[in-house]
């Protein structure tokens, strides 16, 4: 499940009765062996944590189509069983730039050129303690930090980013600073392009040649970038019955590799693997095993389209880039079951999640005629949005189902693993979805209904919102928007889906942090503009929170 960082989970209780569980017959039993085993591999340390792109997330996906060609499915992606997207993965300086001094080249992991920089190459013979127009400048940050050492507010990233602009103004052909140890590289910053070329050199670089301000140098450096990119990929397999429907199951089967991407919970900063077996290798397990009683089920009213996506902890990457890229019409799709964290149910409580419940009228009257919900103590969240994948085709005005057993302490972090999973608990779950199926008519199309939108972030770093969903698979430059709440400021200000947004107010959004950051000086009441771009032409609208 997407870090709640991103999407904040919010749910609204409904309680049911709960029944005494009956014994599992012997067949049953091998069907929670079966999950049992795939979660024990796909949460395995060879794995790798199963992040997005990586060798572990193929080995994954190779478990997945065995298993698939086992149950019978036919390959549905554009070629075979994997519909693959790309995921961008920043940008590299150190295959693309070089800095000598004084005729020896400094060692890449001795310097770094800020992301923002343009590409440029130069040779030159600055003084250190002068700053002349036409050469590069050299600046001594510690200047900077004991000046604002008594403010709170202070950001040495913002104060450089300004001070390399007002140097550029001033003839400077670049900047090399030094004497901040806190700079580091961010491979997919966004943000208005600097004028001229930031280097960072650390204490080994200044140590050799800045420790002397009457010094001149010789200078020779090239600044540029690589751009980098992985590739994720969906599993798909099709059971197809000759029906005139379809219903899209899915679960994602990636995970957090080692923390890479900044979305594990753990703060220490070591290097863990994180296995995800609750997420989403439980989910995953579920999608293996319902495939495999629906092509055992006689009844044959509804094609079946499973989707193992990938990416979605990314921003659920996988399932949006299925929903732009369908192997099937989604016209035909009839609606998506999502199962995300099912692998946790407690043994006392039986507490399960159900979501998307007010994306149809069809779903009240389908769970009232189910005895196997008596089992469960169940919570109904209205919502066809959420931090996972349903949320891709919610966006496509398809119905949705989104089934969780709830979140726990080891979530996002190495502690997710496979002896902590209720085997036999997830599969009481499988057999109430399997039922749901069994009991929606597969020979008429549910109706669509719109439902209020999650939040897209926790409400504790800002008190208001715009109402957008962000596209969180954009690596341009500002927040694409990937969706539009009815009756919010976003919607009364005339955004559409696809627009994207470069500005608050006076605070430039290049990417979702940078927005998030932006809402926090705005209170409800605000009023202020919305700058952005749709299609090529730059917009710009009134909005009031």
């Amino acid at each position: 499940m997407i870090s709640s960082a991103r999407y904040a989970l919010g749910l609204l209780l409904f309680s049911s009765s709960v029944a005494s569980a009956q014994k599992l017959k012997k067949g049953d039993k091998v069907v929670v062996e079966a999950i049992r085993q795939h979660i024990v591999f796909l949460a395995d340390d060879q794995l790798e944590g199963r992040r997005a792109g990586t060798k572990g997330e193929q080995l994954a996906a190779d478990y997945i189509i065995r298993q698939f060609e086992s149950i019978g499915l036919q390959p549905k992606a554009e070629q075979g069983w994997q519909q693959t997207f790309p995921i961008n993965d920043g940008k590299d300086y150190k295959g693309a730039s070089y800095l000598f001094i004084n005729g020896n080249e400094v060692e890449k992991h001795n310097y770094f050129v800020h992301a923002l920089s343009p590409d440029k190459m130069l040779e030159a013979m600055p003084s250190i303690a002068l700053q002349e127009a036409g050469v590069p400048w050299v600046l001594d940050l510690n200047e900077a930090k004991e000046a604002n050492s008594g403010n709170p507010h202070f950001d040495m990233e913002s104060w450089l980013l300004e001070k390399t602009k007002a140097a550029a103004a001033k003839g400077a052909t670049a900047l090399l600073v030094y004497n901040d140890s806190t700079l580091t590289f961010q491979s997919k910053q966004k943000g208005e392009p600097l004028p001229i070329p930031l280097f960072v050199l650390n204490s080994t670089v200044a140590s050799r040649y800045l420790t002397d301000e009457t010094a001149t140098l010789e200078i020779k450096l090239k600044s540029g970038f690589v751009q980098k990119e992985r590739t994720g990929r969906n599993v798909i397999g099709y059971m197809d019955n000759g029906a005139p429907y379809t219903i899209v199951i899915g679960a994602h089967f990636d995970h957090l590799g080692y923390g890479e991407d900044g979305n594990s919970m753990l703060r220490n900063g070591q290097h863990e693997i994180h296995n995800g077996a609750d997420d989403n290798a439980s989910g995953t397990a579920a999608l293996i095993e319902l495939g495999r009683m629906l092509k055992k089920d006689k009844k044959k009213t509804s094609n079946y389209l499973l989707v193992a996506f990938s990416g979605e902890e990314l921003g659920l990457f996988g399932s949006k880039y299925f929903t732009e890229h369908a192997t099937v019409p989604l016209a035909q799709v009839n609606y998506m079951i999502n199962m995300d964290m099912v692998g946790r149910l407690n043994d006392s409580s039986h507490g399960l999640t159900i979501g998307g419940y007010g994306t149809s009228p069809e779903w009240a009257t389908t769970f009232s005629q189910i005895p196997a919900i008596k089992y469960f103590q169940v919570k109904y969240d209205s919502s066809g949005t959420g931090p996972s994948d349903h949320t891709s085709f919610y966006r496509k005005d398809i119905p949705v189902l989104f089934f969780f057993t709830g979140l726990h302490t080891d979530y996002h972090k190495p502690t997710d693993d496979a002896p902590r999973i209720n085997a036999e608990g997830e599969y009481r779950v499988i057999q109430l979805i399997y039922q749901v199926i069994r009991q929606v008519p597969g020979d008429k199309k549910l109706a669509f209904t719109k439902t209020r939108e999650q939040q897209t972030s926790t409400s504790s770093r800002f008190s208001v919102t715009m109402g957008i969903m962000p596209d969180y698979s954009f690596s341009g430059t500002g927040v694409r928007v990937d969706g539009v709440s009815e009756g919010r400021p976003a919607k009364k200000a005339g955004l559409l889906a696809g627009d994207i947004i470069l500005q608050l107010g006076e605070h430039p959004t290049a990417d979702v942090e940078a927005y998030m950051q932006a809402l926090g000086k705005f209170k409800k009441g605000d009023k202020t503009t919305v700058k952005y771009k749709r299609a090529e032409a730059e917009m710009t609208a009134e909005v009031e929170f």
